[in-house]
C-alpha cells in the first residue's frame, strides 16, 4: 500500500507555485513554511519528527516513521532515519538519532521511507515478538496488505522466516500479540477476539475456559470502562469462565512476570482436571 510522503520544498518548486523571494521570506516569518538547509523548505505545522529527519537530511525510518503512522512499537527514545549510501552528514549515533544506512527506491526529496523498507529495518531493531507485534497493527491498520507482508520477509534473512507464520491481523493490540505468544510458548495455541454470548468480545480464550483480556490506561482507565469489564467478567464467570486482565505496562515492561502467572494460572487448572482444547 503506497502512502503520501512529506517531502522538501526547493526554491526552485516555490517558484513555479507563484512564490517570489519576499513571499518566501514572509512565509518563513508566519511559519506557514520552515527553512530546514540551504534552498530547502517544508511546510510548517510537520511532524516534529519529520522536521528532524528533514534537518538532518534524512527520511523517518523504522520505528519511528511506524510509530509516526499508529502502528504498536516498543520505542527506544531515539529518532530512527534512514540515510542514503552515499550520504556521510552523520555518524551511526548522534544527539538522539540511530541512522540506518541502505540504498532506497524513494524519491530523493521524499522525508520518510518506503513502509516495506521501515518494516523490514523495525524487523532487525526489534525483539522478535516485538516485530511480530508490529507486523500485526501494520495488517490490521491496513497499512500493508498480504503482499507487502511477503516484500517485508523478502528483505530479511532467511532466519526471520519463522515468524511470518506467527502474524495475526485480528490482535487489536500490541500487548495481545505478546501475550499470544507467551502463550503458545507455554505450548497453548489461544484463539483470538472470541464472542461469547452475554459477554461479548474477550481477547484471548485458552485452553475454552480461560479468558485473558490485555488492559491499557487508554482503553480501560475511566470508571464507566472498569464499570463495564467488571460486569462483563462477572457474566464469563456466571458461564464457568475465569478471567485475567493483565496491564499493558506490565506486558511490556515486566514481561516475565506476567508469563510466570499464565504459566501458575494454567498449569494449576490442568492438575485440577480441566481438559485443554486447542484455539
Amino acid at each position: 500500500m503506497l502512502l503520501s510522503s512529506p517531502s522538501y520544498l526547493r526554491t526552485t518548486e516555490l517558484r513555479l507555485r507563484g512564490y517570489t523571494r519576499a513571499t518566501i521570506r514572509h512565509a518563513v516569518d508566519c511559519g506557514d513554511l520552515i527553512r530546514v538547509r540551504r534552498g530547502r523548505y517544508v511546510w510548517g505545522g510537520i511532524d516534529e519528527r519529520h522536521l528532524v529527519a528533514a534537518r538532518s537530511g534524512g527520511r523517518l525510518d523504522c520505528v519511528s516513521l511506524l510509530g509516526a503512522l499508529g502502528v504498536f512499537v516498543l520505542s527506544d527514545g531515539e529518532i530512527h532515519l534512514q540515510f542514503d549510501r552515499a550520504d556521510s552528514r552523520l555518524p551511526r549515533r548522534h544527539r538522539g538519532i540511530r541512522a540506518h544506512w541502505r540504498h532506497s527506491a524513494c524519491p530523493r526529496a521524499d522525508l520518510q521511507a518506503d513502509l516495506v523498507e521501515a518494516l523490514a529495518q523495525a524487523c532487525r531493531c526489534q525483539p522478535p515478538r516485538v516485530a511480530v507485534a508490529s507486523l500485526d497493527s501494520a495488517l490490521r491498520l491496513s497499512l500493508i496488505d498480504a503482499d507487502d507482508l511477503d516484500a517485508v520477509f523478502d528483505r530479511l534473512p532467511r532466519r526471520y522466516r519463522p515468524l511470518r507464520k506467527l502474524i495475526d491481523a485480528r490482535a487489536e493490540a500490541g500487548s495481545e500479540t505478546l501475550v499470544r505468544l507467551m502463550l503458545r510458548s507455554l505450548g497453548y495455541r489461544p484463539a483470538l477476539q472470541v464472542r461469547l454470548r452475554g459477554v461479548g468480545r474477550v481477547d484471548l480464550l485458552v485452553d475454552g475456559w480461560l479468558i485473558v483480556e490485555c488492559d491499557s490506561r487508554a482503553f480501560h482507565g475511566d470508571v464507566s470502562h472498569q464499570i463495564r469489564d467488571r460486569r462483563r467478567d462477572l457474566a464469563a464467570a456466571e458461564l464457568g469462565y475465569v478471567t485475567i486482565r493483565i496491564l499493558a505496562e506490565d506486558v511490556f515492561h515486566r514481561p516475565d512476570a506476567v508469563r510466570a502467572a499464565l504459566r501458575a494460572v494454567l498449569a494449576r487448572q490442568r492438575r485440577g482436571g480441566r481438559s485443554r482444547s486447542s484455539g
